[in-house]
């Protein structure tokens, strides 16, 4: 879906002016442009897809819900990430919650297949990127996420994970410590197509949230 303004397409700012202005089906256009960053922050936090589908569905609600509290201090895409990173970690508090528990949790019994999405990856770089990644203590995997596979600068990435932008900085430089030097350099021209979020997947969240956040929608 693309929308423009006198000067080309239109930015976050604008698409959330517009939402909250009664153009719901426009929150369309924010899904489609951070669909692929929210669910690998998410997963980068959670190590599970469909979990992450999961948090990065409730993100997007959660934001729609609060459009009235963004007052572009920051960058939408900031805001909208951070948002992601509370869900996420919340869903880690719970399965620690549940684990604790005299339940044993039964995804624990159940096997771990590859989807036929996973089955279907064709670069042995970017299976072994995302096994590095997925190694990696949980501080330093979602800095690395953010900053080398999702491009996001130090700072964003800091307010994202509520950390001092010095802090990040460090974390970042021990996470490629961790990482080793030849597999970055292998993985790099697979590391913009690891954890994708597209096609089906993508169609498949968009409609789930604008079904949640419009009524119109979901009676059509």
């Amino acid at each position: 879906m693309a929308v423009e303004n006198s000067t080309g397409v239109m930015s976050d700012e604008e698409v959330v002016q517009r939402v909250r202005d009664g153009q719901t089906s426009l929150f369309e256009i924010i899904m489609r442009r951070y669909n692929q960053r929210l669910f690998r922050v998410t997963r980068s936090i959670l190590k599970d897809d469909s979990e992450a589908e999961e948090v990065t569905q409730e993100a997007y609600v959660r934001a729609y819900e609060h459009l009235g509290q963004f007052q572009a201090r920051s960058k939408f895409s900031t805001w909208l990430t951070k948002i992601a990173v509370y869900e996420a970690l919340a869903r880690v508090r719970s399965r620690r919650r549940t684990s604790q528990s005299d339940e044993y949790p039964e995804h624990l019994m159940e096997s771990k297949q590859r989807s036929p999405e996973e089955q279907t990856y064709d670069s042995e770089m970017r299976s072994l990127l995302e096994g590095a990644v997925d190694s990696l203590p949980d501080e330093y995997r979602s800095i690395l996420m953010m900053r080398d596979i999702e491009g996001m600068s130090t700072s964003d990435a800091a307010e994202c994970l509520n950390i001092t932008e010095e802090n990040a900085k460090v974390r970042l430089f021990r996470a490629r410590a961790m990482m080793r030097r030849q597999l970055v350099e292998r993985a790099g021209m697979a590391s913009s197509t690891a954890f994708q979020f597209l096609g089906a997947r993508c169609d498949r969240l968009v409609q789930r949230v604008l079904e949640r956040i419009d009524p119109a929608i979901r009676k059509s």
